[in-house]
C-alpha cells in the first residue's frame, strides 16, 4: 500500500508554504534565473535536507528533477522516492521535472507523491494536462507557468525558448480542468529580489485557479506580499539555503 501524508486539510485554502529541494546528479543545487551554467551546491544528501525542513514543520516539500528537466523524462526517480519516504506522515511532496508522459506522472505519484508539477508537455499540449487531471484529480496536477520576458515558456531554462501569454496559457489550461498553478518570474529565480507582484497578480486576478507564487521570494515580508494578492502558496529555496529566511519563523509568521 502507498504511504499517505494524512495531516489537516487538503492544502485547497490555507497558504501553502514549500521549501524546495532542486535535485542535480544526487545533490541539492539551486540554479540563478534557470541557468543551468549557474548552479549553486548545498548539500550532497538531499534525504536529510528533506528530513530537516519537516522537522522544522513544512507540511509541503517541492522536489524538482533538474536533470529530468534537461533531458524531458524522469532522471532522479530513486532519490525522489527516498524523499517521500524519509518526510512521509509528516509532510507531502510535489514533484516536477522531466515529466512529459502519462506513464511517467503515473510512476511519480504511485511512488508517493502528493503532487507532480507538469511544464512543456502541459504547455504544448493543454490536453495532457487534462488527461491527467481526468485520471489523478485536479488536486493532484500543478501547471508550471515558467515566464520570461514576458511569455510562459516550455523548457523556460533553454534560451530562445518559445511562449504564449501567461494569462493565455492558464486559461487553456484551466479549460481542461487545471486548478492549480505554478507561477515563477525565470528572471527573478534565485536571485532574492523580490517576487513579481504584477505578474502574479495579474494571473490570480483571472480567477482560474490557485496561484502557487515562486521565483525571488527573500523575506517574510515577500511571503506576506504574496499571499495579500491572493496567491495560494509559495515556493521559496535559495532563501532557506543563504539564511536570509528561517523555515521555522516563516511558518510561524504566516499561521
Amino acid at each position: 500500500m502507498l504511504k499517505r501524508y494524512h495531516g489537516e486539510g487538503s492544502g485547497a485554502s490555507a497558504f501553502e508554504f514549500l521549501p524546495a529541494i532542486d535535485l542535480r546528479g544526487g545533490r541539492v543545487v539551486r540554479l540563478t534565473e534557470g541557468d543551468f551554467d549557474r548552479e549553486t551546491e548545498y548539500s550532497e544528501d538531499p534525504i536529510a535536507v528533506a528530513r530537516v525542513f519537516a522537522e522544522r514543520g513544512a507540511t509541503w516539500i517541492h522536489v524538482v528533477d533538474l536533470d529530468g528537466a534537461q533531458a524531458g523524462k524522469p532522471a532522479q526517480a530513486a532519490t525522489i522516492r527516498r524523499i517521500v519516504d524519509a518526510v512521509e506522515g509528516r509532510a507531502r511532496c510535489q514533484v516536477g521535472g522531466g515529466l512529459r508522459s502519462d506513464e511517467s506522472v503515473a510512476a511519480v505519484l504511485e511512488a508517493g507523491a502528493s503532487r507532480v508539477v507538469v511544464g512543456t508537455a502541459a504547455l504544448r499540449d493543454p490536453a495532457f494536462a487534462g488527461r491527467l487531471v481526468e485520471r489523478h484529480g485536479p488536486d493532484r496536477i500543478v501547471a508550471a507557468i515558467d515566464v520570461r520576458n514576458g511569455l510562459a515558456l516550455g523548457e523556460g531554462w533553454r534560451p530562445g525558448a518559445t511562449g504564449v501569454a501567461p494569462a493565455a496559457a492558464v486559461a487553456a489550461l484551466a479549460d481542461n480542468g487545471v486548478t492549480v498553478f505554478a507561477a515563477t518570474a525565470i528572471e527573478r529565480d534565485g536571485r532574492l529580489e523580490g517576487p513579481d507582484l504584477v505578474l502574479l497578480e495579474s494571473l490570480v486576478a483571472l480567477g482560474r485557479g490557485r496561484v502557487i507564487a515562486s521565483g525571488g521570494i527573500g523575506s517574510i515580508d515577500d511571503l506576506h506580499r504574496v499571499r495579500e494578492i491572493g496567491c495560494a502558496g509559495a515556493i521559496v529555496g535559495k532563501a532557506l539555503y543563504e539564511g536570509r529566511l528561517d523555515l521555522a519563523a516563516a511558518l510561524a509568521a504566516l499561521s
